[in-house]
């Protein structure tokens, strides 16, 4: 029984032969090809029904897609999650897809998982033997999930003091209860967050960190500030920071200024109604002292 081949190069390899070629094998030579797990009964075959590169996991706060390609054209993929000390799982069975959501055969965040994919033809369905299959780079979701954007819930400016308050990431896993777990709840203490904040118009950035929920920092009281937030996790080695939130700015100072503006356009306006209303009514009251009789006349 061949075991499969693994992705290294171009060389990928099925049995003893490299995948993508084809054979004619003799009748008489059938049996024993598929006897020692190279064939299926039958006259020519091509070795692998298509072999399977660019293998990728993609996660953002443990929602896990696997990816490859090529597309298929005459067979099927199905995916088979290997983790170190659990059972295979399967997943996008038969599948005619490129990807496939992994999400809910990780919940064990700490195991290490390698995926095969496995290309199955319609000749194999009904046949014992393995079917060819690639093999991933191994994934450990609690070591490489991205960190997805905090959700910025509300930020005040007053006097010297920036508050900046947060919402953590939802991850796909629930409580018993239905409710979903957030990022903290799995990572517990090993989550922190990094506060970037500039002055407006400026480059010159600074930062904080905090492990709750929110930022109280002190800032120039007469400027305006931008900032972000970010999920770090320092204790890896890789993949430290995650996405940023969105940049939002303070507005101390412009609400006095759009005041001040709007009092003097008001001013401008009333003043310019007034000016208005006097000229019309003066030039309304000289023709009437022109129709006025001459004193003696």
């Amino acid at each position: 029984m061949f075991r499969g081949y693994r992705g290294c190069g171009a060389s990928l390899w099925c049995g003893v032969f490299p995948c993508g070629s084809s054979l004619a094998v003799p009748r008489a030579g059938v049996a024993r090809a598929a006897a020692a797990g190279v064939w299926d009964a039958s006259a020519v075959l091509p070795v692998c029904p298509g072999y399977t590169v660019n293998i990728t996991w993609s996660s953002i706060n443990f929602k896990t897609i696997l990816r490859w390609q090529p597309k298929p054209s005459d067979y099927f993929y199905t995916v088979e999650i290997h983790g170190q000390t659990s059972d295979t799982q399967k997943k996008c069975i038969l599948t005619a897809e490129t990807e496939c959501d992994v999400t809910d055969v990780l919940r064990n965040v700490r195991e290490t998982y390698t995926a095969h994919i496995l290309s199955v033809t319609s000749l194999r369905m009904d046949n014992f033997e393995e079917p060819p299959f690639a093999v991933s780079e191994k994934f450990t979701p609690y070591n490489q999930t991205i960190l997805g954007k905090p959700e910025i819930q509300n930020y005040t400016q007053k006097d010297s003091e920036l508050n900046v308050v947060f919402k953590d990431p939802l991850t796909p896993y629930t409580f018993p209860n239905g409710s979903f777990q957030s990022i903290r709840d799995i990572f517990k203490h090993d989550l922190q967050y990094k506060l970037y904040y500039w002055k407006d118009q400026s480059s010159g950035k600074k930062d904080a960190i905090t492990k709750s929920h929110k930022f109280e920092i002190n800032v120039d009281s007469t400027k305006n500030y931008c900032f972000y937030v970010q999920g770090i996790i320092p204790s890896r080695r890789e993949n430290r920071g995650g996405q940023e939130s969105v940049v939002l700015c303070t507005s101390v100072g412009r609400t006095e200024v759009f005041i001040i503006i709007a009092v003097i356009a008001i001013a401008i306006i009333t003043l310019a109604v007034v000016l208005s209303v006097i000229l019309c009514k003066r030039k309304k009251a000289k023709p009437a002292r022109e129709k006025e009789p001459l004193n003696g006349v």
